[in-house]
């Protein structure tokens, strides 16, 4: 992603805040600049999310309209891609660096960079996937009562037992120091395909054990990760597949169709149909084919009753069951639907069989769909390397999502290893020329590369409450805070356009004037403002605050050249240009010689509210 030219530089000063919302400003309209003058290929539409956890089905109609009919497509012919990677053996330093971000939530040391780049890409990936899953803490599920859990409504009480936070602090916590990066990496993009959200869950211990999920299954099957999900009381509430009764025509009622419309449009198929490489499918018109209608998401609405949550230690199993988080929600036959239902692709399964022998069928039917390896596989390229992979860069990991060399379907470890060795994936930075290449670094890869890469330590509180004169600076206030997305549809859509382009950018969904604002002012803030040191929350347990380190850089401050030299190449992979550099140069020579910490936070300031950092190549 080519970028617009640099905004005028000012170092922090007195007015230094002032200094930071101006950055801001000019920052905000350069970086859709950075996806100017390039051709993208099927771009997928550039839809927003809606404001709910409902959707149209594929065509347009909805839960209540006529049945689209699903056309004879006509798929565009695509030669059968092959599984390419790049060769084993050493790799360059820029081609490490970028590794290491694509990998993990932000490159740290000069010796981790000299290691992966004697290891090579292949191994590098082979240890990482090999080591010990960092999991997330034990919470006690407690009371679903706030009152009973939480007496007089202590707030402290309720933010531990009925919010994200402490989950969010273990997440950042762990993106930040954890050993499993790579596990950590993909568990957060899967967390943002399979969605739940704290909005509409009602208490920590149930987002825990969900998340749990994710992590477990990150370098596992995707059909077994679809199962589990499915079976989940935590998704069971979210999209209202617990309890979830067959048809009563005397009451009028009929099954909710909420989970059985976003496993098939979001976590798993797409409304359309697509080829291997991620193209659309067009009919004789040339419109693109739906991949189901409406008939098919009252089908599986079918197949998805009976279900409610598991029973309660000491209780008998009744329907509904009261709410329960612990364990996979349980089946009750005389609430099942025992009818036949046709299924994607006109597959029918038999009427009067078992509600779980339905569901194990449904789930095999829709990750048998050819669409699940080009609809997952280009998100979690979109999520981990850049915004606008090539058709021949989805088709590859399609193959291999398809067909692991063993045999085997679904195989994420597999998938996420083809991922990164893609020829498209590896390189130095200056091959990856394409205007349309890289992506913008979401809210929380943003963060964490700053405190990464800075050699610092957080507990996580500071980077979700940071505030400046009143408001939040962060992850709030940039728009992403974990585990509590506004909608089912994530914080951005995969298919959502940079601002003034015909160009894949989905993260540009939550870069506004404020989020734009908050990311330089979180920067500016922790940088001059605290001095790089925030202590430890009051009445947040275990809490150890946040740290920095920029010290290291404080040699360098006699020689501004030099020293933004060094910033760029942690930050940016030294991708700034030379006018960029020098406009940063410049800015931090006038900044007195005698004060080192200044010039060295002036300059990663500088650096890191950057264009050239915010999009990562």
């Amino acid at each position: 992603m080519n970028c617009a030219p640099f905004p005028t530089m000012r170092s922090p000063g007195s007015s230094a805040r002032h200094a930071a919302t101006a950055i801001a400003l000019a920052v905000s309209s350069v970086l859709s600049g950075c996806f100017l003058d390039s051709n993208s290929g099927d771009s997928g539409g550039g839809s927003a999310a809606n404001g709910s956890n409902t959707s149209t089905a594929a065509g347009g109609s909805t839960s209540t309209g006529t049945p689209t009919p699903t056309p004879t497509p006509t798929p565009t012919p695509t030669p059968t891609p092959t599984q390419t990677q790049v060769p084993a053996g050493p790799i360059t330093e820029g081609d490490a660096r970028r590794l290491l971000s694509q990998a993990t939530f932000g490159v740290t040391t000069d010796a981790v960079v000299q290691d992966a780049m004697a290891k090579g890409a292949h191994q590098f990936i082979t240890e990482e996937m090999a080591k010990a899953a960092t999991n997330l803490p034990t919470i006690a599920q407690g009371s679903l009562n706030r009152q009973t859990q939480c007496p007089n409504n202590d707030a402290a009480c309720l933010r531990d037992n009925f919010s994200a936070f402490p989950l969010q602090r273990a997440f950042l916590s762990a993106a930040i120091s954890a050993p499993d990066q790579l596990r950590q990496r993909v568990t957060w993009a899967l967390s943002q395909i399979l969605v739940t959200s704290m909005g509409d869950v009602p208490t920590t211990y149930a987002m825990r054990q969900y998340q749990q999920i994710l992590r477990d299954g990150a370098f596992g099957n995707y059909r077994d990760l679809l199962m589990k999900i499915t079976l989940s009381p935590t998704m069971g509430t979210y999209l209202d597949m617990a309890n979830n009764a067959k048809a009563d025509p005397a009451k009028g009622s009929e099954p909710n169709e909420n989970y059985a419309r976003e496993l098939l449009q979001l976590f798993s198929i797409g409304e359309i149909r697509l080829n291997a490489d991620g193209t659309k499918q067009l009919d004789a018109q040339g419109m693109p084919v739906p991949a189901y209608d409406q008939d098919t998401i009252e089908n599986f609405a079918n197949v998805f009753t009976g279900w409610t949550y598991p029973t309660r230690a000491g209780s008998a199993a009744a329907w509904p069951n009261p709410e329960n988080y612990e364990g996979d929600m349980i089946a009750m036959a005389a609430q099942h639907d025992t009818t036949a239902k046709t299924l994607l692709n006109g597959t029918v399964i038999p009427a009067n069989q078992t509600p779980m022998k339905d569901l194990e069928d449904a789930i095999s039917n829709v990750f048998n769909h050819p669409n699940v390896g080009p609809y997952i596989g280009k998100q979690l390229i979109q999520f981990m390397v850049t915004s606008n992979p090539t058709p021949a860069y989805v088709g590859r990991v399609t193959a291999v999502f398809n067909n692991n060399g063993s045999g085997v379907r679904g195989d994420l470890a597999a998938v996420v290893r083809q991922i990164l060795l893609d020829p498209e994936a590896r390189g130095e930075p200056a091959t990856k020329a394409a205007a349309n290449y890289g992506q913008l670094r979401e809210p929380v890869l943003y963060v964490t590369n700053l405190v990464r890469g800075l050699g610092g330590t957080s507990d996580g509180v500071h980077l979700m409450t940071a505030t400046l004169n009143n408001a939040n600076v962060g992850l709030t206030g940039m728009g992403q805070p974990p585990m509590d997305s506004p909608t089912v549809f994530n914080f951005y859509p995969p298919d959502y356009k940079a601002p003034g382009t015909d160009i894949l950018g989905p993260q540009f969904k939550i870069i506004q004037s404020t989020t734009s604002l908050a990311r330089a002012n979180f920067v500016y803030d922790l940088l001059i403002t605290r001095n790089e040191q925030v202590g430890p929350a009051q009445g947040v347990v275990g809490a150890t605050g946040t740290q920095l380190n920029s010290a290291t850089l404080d040699p360098l401050a006699a020689n501004p050249a030099a020293l933004v030299d060094r910033v760029a190449t942690i930050f940016g992979n030294n991708t700034l240009s030379a006018a960029e550099k020098t406009a940063i140069v410049t800015a931090v020579t006038a900044l007195p010689a005698n004060n080192a910490a200044m010039r060295v936070r002036s300059a990663v300031y500088l650096v890191v509210t950057s264009p050239q950092f915010q999009v990562a190549k």
